[in-house]
């Protein structure tokens, strides 16, 4: 079996594993460079917990590739990017999941990268930025957004008058995700914004807490507000 595939498969029991977080020392096993291409893939896999679970095990990877050569890490953040430009033929799916995950890991990562993530929000009249016009993606910058701002919250805070307006999206995931990260933020201006949110019942899943929970606009807004009271 060639290897890509053999750690694939080994990766895939790891992550599928109901002790999977207690197995991730297991990674240590192979170098970073074997795990990036397996976990590019297990992002598109068929089972839901794989993709999310593959996150975590990317942003470890990611984080030990910066520490053993953050020139090699750079690389690996330029094809993240590379994938979110409409010339890779819109395979970006759960790629700002990775980008998050990675700047969450890693400190020098993350102040390098963290304005490019934040920037496939950014729209405003002159549509500065990045702005992905695929709901769904930007659905994945949201979440990365929300992830990263719940540990280094002091590199999303430029993006919170983007995140107010991204309460108004019609995409119940988008408002969610923003409204949770701007809880995150501890964005007193958002307050009144967020009241509207307040009884919206429409139901998300998402990854929490190296979980998958089924939650509420409503709940993660109300969060929100608690937070920012």
């Amino acid at each position: 079996m060639p290897r890509f595939r053999r750690v694939k498969t080994d990766l895939r029991a790891i992550l599928a594993a109901d002790d999977w977080q207690a197995r991730l020392s297991e990674l240590d096993q192979w170098a970073p460079g074997v795990l990036i291409p397996p976990l590019l893939n297990l992002r598109l896999d068929r089972d839901e917990l794989i993709r999310w679970r593959s996150v975590t095990a990317f942003g470890l990877t990611a984080a030990r590739l910066a520490d053993a050569a953050m020139e090699r890490a750079r690389v690996l953040m330029r094809t993240c990017m590379w994938y979110m430009n409409e010339e890779s033929g819109n395979l970006g799916w759960g790629i700002p999941h990775f980008m998050a995950e990675a700047m969450v890991r890693s400190e020098r990562i993350a102040q390098e990268y963290h304005k490019i993530l934040a920037s496939y929000i950014f729209c405003d009249e002159a549509c500065d930025g990045n702005y992905l016009d695929h709901t769904e993606l930007r659905r994945d910058v949201f979440w990365g957004l929300a992830r990263l701002s719940a540990v280094r919250p002091e590199l999303v805070a430029h993006s919170e008058r983007f995140l107010v307006e991204a309460l108004k999206e019609e995409d119940p995931y988008n408002r969610a995700y923003a409204a949770w990260t701007l809880g995150n933020l501890g964005a007193s201006n958002a307050r009144d914004a967020l009241g509207p949110l307040l009884d919206d019942g429409r139901a998300i899943r998402t990854f929490r807490d190296g979980e998958l929970v089924d939650t509420t606009v409503s709940a993660l807004a109300r969060e929100a507000q608690a937070r920012l009271a």
